[in-house]
């Protein structure tokens, strides 16, 4: 579909359902793999309470012990497979000495806010796994 089209039936979609509109705010534009845009229905109510990636950085992340081994650094989206990465700090005082880790954000369970578990985890074990680093550019 080329972009006029889809700004004419974006624009009659909005205004054509005004009431639609006002509670579920307008719709998001992805890029398809043909180049093309496709739209997409956010249910924000659902988007609302999830998680909001700046409250979860700094984080604690301890284990099933409740010992702190970490602490979350940064959430990385792979743009590839659109898994969210978990870039944990481990090690180190004060950010002097510490290892960037990489790990699933889905591994990770939230045990209150700016807390999250590593279940089964050890910081020896998060040590053990290949440093992350940024790539640069």
């Amino acid at each position: 579909m080329n972009k006029f089209a889809l700004t004419v039936s974006l624009a009659t979609a909005l205004l054509g359902s005004a009431a639609i509109a006002q509670t579920n705010p307008p719709t998001t534009q992805r890029s398809g793999s043909t180049g093309d845009a496709a739209i997409v229905r956010v249910d924000v109510a659902r988007v609302a309470v999830g998680q909001r990636a700046s409250k979860l950085v700094g984080a604690a992340v301890v284990n099933s012990a409740d010992e702190r081994i970490g602490k979350i650094d940064d959430l990385v989206v792979n743009p590839n497979d659109k898994v969210t990465y978990a870039i944990i700090s481990v090690g180190g005082f004060l950010g002097v000495g510490n290892k960037l880790v990489a790990v699933p954000f889905d591994s990770l369970k939230t045990v209150k806010e700016e807390r999250l578990m590593l279940p089964g985890a050890t910081k020896d074990a998060l040590k053990s796994l290949p440093e992350f680093k940024y790539a640069k550019g």
